[in-house]
């Protein structure tokens, strides 16, 4: 369940957040949702691959190879250096209105009371901690990223630049493993393209995070690795 709440100074004074990195904080999860401005960030680290639903495109951080399954969850900690903002802004997100509000999530199990463990929100004389400013920058990055989104799937759906993935690997214990039901970046059809649709990509601010994309899929083999290691030590 879900209980969203505009974030009040005064009736959520004393709220704390748990900042750790938990299966049972809800992080253990195979995809985290981004926009083509968090490509770059997330090339280094994760593979980013696209979910299609019909006519709605969803780009995604790739974080495991089986649903369930974070495999950069590490005793509280995010084993890598950037974590996915669909992620780091949790519990918080974006009240939609006249203007954009920041909106907690009561019902999350990372919102504590005072006294338990967790970030402060606010100061005890009033004005937001650091955390909290930390927590605006995100939700700010994101509303920004979202908005752009829609124009970017137009220009994968315009150009056709998505193609069907599947994934086969067999793991170090001998045991199969494949990962499916994903697209990714078309790189035949992109270098197919005329001057005029390149240029057009380019000017929209499109193109780098196409090859963000594609540069992204060097990172199966760190997922791989992961899984390997993960295993072993189960």
């Amino acid at each position: 369940m879900t209980r969203h709440v505009q974030l009040d100074p005064v009736a959520h004074r004393h709220l704390r957040i748990d900042t750790r990195h938990l299966a049972t904080l809800g992080d253990d999860v195979m995809v985290a949702a981004t926009f083509p401005d968090e490509f770059r960030d997330l090339q280094a680290h994760y593979p980013v691959v696209f979910r299609v639903d019909g006519t709605k495109i969803q780009p995604l951080a790739l974080l495991g190879l089986q649903q369930g399954c974070n495999l950069f969850l590490d005793d509280g900690i995010w084993a890598a250096p950037h974590v996915p903002l669909a992620m780091a802004r949790r519990p918080f997100l974006i009240g939609v209105g006249e203007a954009p509000t920041i909106h907690v999530d009561l019902d999350d199990p990372r919102v504590r009371v005072e006294g338990e463990a967790g970030e402060a929100l606010f100061l005890p004389h009033g004005g937001s901690t650091p955390y909290l400013q930390h927590v605006q920058d995100v939700l700010q990055r994101l509303h920004a990223g979202l908005a752009r989104l829609p124009a970017f799937c137009d220009a994968l759906r315009t150009h056709g630049l998505l193609e069907p993935f599947a994934l086969d690997v067999r793991l170090d214990d001998g045991q199969p493993h494949r990962l499916s039901g994903f697209h990714i970046i078309d790189e035949a059809r992109l270098r197919a393209l005329d001057t005029d649709a390149i240029t057009a990509l380019h000017a929209a601010g499109h193109l780098e995070p196409l090859y963000m994309a594609i540069a992204s899929l060097s990172r199966f083999r760190d997922l791989i690795d992961r899984m390997n290691h993960r295993r072993v030590a189960a």
